[in-house]
C-alpha cells in the first residue's frame, strides 16, 4: 500500500463504517471546539502512520471523530505550519486523508494580525480571499491526477455561499465581524513595521502563518473551503508594541466561543 493507503487504512480500522461528511482544521482560537463534539473516536497523531506530529506547545495533536450540530465531523486538534520544518506534503497530507475517508467540505480556523485600522484585536474575520507569500507550493512536484488537475483554478479559493452564510449568523449574533482577505507567511517571526505596510499595499487585511497550503490542496481536490479567523493583535500602528505568544492565546480564547458559534451553526446548515 502506498503513503496515504496505509494512514486511511489505520484510521478505518478504528473508526469501523464512521464516514465524516466535513473536516474541521481546529487552530489557535478554536481548540475548545472539541468540548462541543459528541466524540465516537480520537486518535493520536502518532498512532496514524505518516501522520506528522504537531509541535506547537498549545496544539493537542489528535484526529477527533464524532458528531457536532447533528453532523459527522472530523476534527484536527492541532494543526502543522511551515515553521515547524514541515514540507508543504506533510502539511498537507491531514486534509488529503479527511477527503480520502469522506469529507465534503472543510471548515478550517486560525489566528491573525491585523493590517487594517477598521479590523481590531479581538474582532472575528471570516476569509474570503488571500495572499500566499509562502516559499513554496503544496502543489510543487509530479500531480497526481487521481486527486485534482495540474494547473487548478483558485478565482473561489473560500467559498462563497459558506463565506455569506457565516456572515448573515455572525449579523445576526451582532459579534463584530469582517469579510477580509489573508497574507500567509513562513513565521515564525512575527512582521515589521514594513513588512505590515507592504502587507496592506498589496492587499492584505490580516496576516498569519498557516491556512493556505491546506487552502490550495482542497482546492485542487475540489473541496469547498471555509476559513474564520480571530484577530489576535494589531499590525497598523506606527507605533508597535511587542506582542507575545501569552497575549495572542489569550485574546484568542476570549473570542473562543465566537468562533465556536459561528462554526457550530454554520455546520448546521449545511
Amino acid at each position: 500500500m502506498g503513503v496515504l493507503e496505509d494512514a486511511v487504512t489505520a484510521i478505518r480500522r478504528k473508526i469501523e463504517d464512521f464516514v465524516p461528511e466535513f473536516g474541521i482544521i481546529l487552530g489557535t482560537g478554536l481548540g475548545k471546539l472539541v468540548d462541543e463534539i459528541e466524540i465516537t473516536s480520537s486518535l493520536m497523531y502518532s498512532n496514524i502512520p505518516n501522520f506528522p506530529i504537531s509541535t506547537v506547545e498549545f496544539h493537542s495533536g489528535k484526529l477527533i471523530f464524532g458528531t457536532l450540530s447533528g453532523r459527522k465531523v472530523v476534527a484536527m486538534q492541532g494543526r502543522l505550519h511551515y515553521y515547524e520544518g514541515y514540507t508543504m506534503d506533510e502539511i498537507t497530507f491531514p486534509v488529503v486523508v479527511m477527503k480520502a475517508l469522506g469529507i465534503k467540505k472543510l471548515f478550517v480556523s486560525n489566528a491573525s494580525g491585523s493590517l487594517n485600522p477598521s479590523i481590531l484585536k479581538g474582532d472575528i474575520g471570516i476569509i474570503d480571499d488571500h495572499i500566499n507569500l509562502l516559499p513554496d507550493n503544496p502543489l510543487r512536484g509530479p500531480n497526481d491526477a487521481d486527486l485534482g488537475p495540474r494547473f487548478p483554478d483558485m478565482s473561489e479559493p473560500y467559498s462563497r455561499d459558506l463565506v455569506d452564510q457565516a456572515l448573515d449568523i455572525a449579523h445576526r449574533l451582532d459579534y463584530r465581524v469582517h469579510k477580509v482577505v489573508y497574507v500567509s507567511t513562513a513565521g515564525p517571526n512575527l512582521e515589521t513595521r514594513a513588512e505590515y505596510r507592504y502587507m496592506r499595499i498589496i492587499g492584505g487585511d490580516i496576516v498569519g502563518m498557516s491556512t493556505v497550503p491546506e487552502v490550495i490542496v482542497a482546492n485542487h481536490m475540489n473541496l469547498p473551503v471555509f476559513a474564520i479567523s480571530v484577530i489576535t493583535d494589531e499590525g497598523f500602528h506606527p507605533d508597535l508594541k511587542q506582542v507575545s505568544l501569552k497575549d495572542i492565546v489569550e485574546v484568542a480564547a476570549s473570542a473562543e466561543p465566537k468562533m465556536t458559534k459561528i462554526l457550530k451553526e454554520l455546520i448546521a446548515v449545511q
